[in-house]
């Protein structure tokens, strides 16, 4: 209850007539999990947009992942980590004792929850893709039934750059394509085609194409 009435409240109308979003591609969201939804990462603002697309009635069932010794570096920033956003925390340098830095995303998906994962890893230059990890390739392996939704967001690095804390108005631009789905293929054949969709995205917008399904300035 208190992360939906924080989104309905607070962050629904902060990214709405602060920033603005134009989507495209709203058809390619997932309406239940598991879902995997997999997108560049230049801003903490990315993972309010990308939770911000769904219905405020589903939000409760969108689990971000981010790294534990960031965000559980101290009581506040844990408390609203943990209980306005619902992070997935894994560690960026997990110990034998940690077990597997993946198990709790394994076992949100089969929950049956929709997990946002951003490959890159961590924030990297506004509007530039940096290498991806295998992590998506990973739990997908194992669980193949899962999809992977491939998001470009374009502007929400410019809005709020890393390093910084004051917010700018700029229109983000939220690009989604179709579903991929592990087949076989290997690990980096999989994270390969996972990252030449979101570059297809990328281009999209750069581009200047457009989708008949958009949905204009909203969220």
């Amino acid at each position: 209850m208190l992360k939906t009435l924080f989104f309905l409240l607070l962050v629904r109308p902060l990214v709405l007539l602060v920033c603005g979003i134009n989507v495209r591609g709203r058809r390619y969201l997932p309406d239940r999990g598991p879902c995997i939804i997999a997108a560049n990462h230049n801003s903490h603002l990315d993972t309010l947009v990308l939770m911000s697309l769904f219905p405020v009635t589903k939000v409760c069932r969108v689990r971000p992942v981010a790294a534990a010794d960031y965000f559980l570096k101290n009581r506040l920033l844990a408390w609203f980590a943990l209980e306005l956003i619902g992070i997935i925390p894994i560690s960026r340098r997990p110990t034998r004792k940690d077990g597997h830095p993946l198990a709790m995303v394994h076992e949100a998906l089969q929950q049956e929850q929709i997990v946002i994962i951003f490959p890159e890893g961590s924030r990297g230059e506004p509007e530039r893709l940096a290498p991806f990890k295998k992590g998506v390739a990973h739990l997908v392996r194992t669980l193949p039934e899962v999809d992977v939704v491939p998001v470009y967001l374009h502007g929400a690095g410019r809005s709020l750059p890393r390093g910084e804390a004051l917010l700018v108005p700029f229109i983000i631009d939220v690009r989604i394509g179709p579903p991929l789905r592990y087949a076989g293929q290997g690990h980096a054949r999989f994270v390969a085609e996972l990252h030449d969709a979101i570059c297809r995205l990328e281009q999209s917008i750069r581009g200047g194409t457009t989708d008949d399904q958009g949905t204009g300035h909203d969220i």
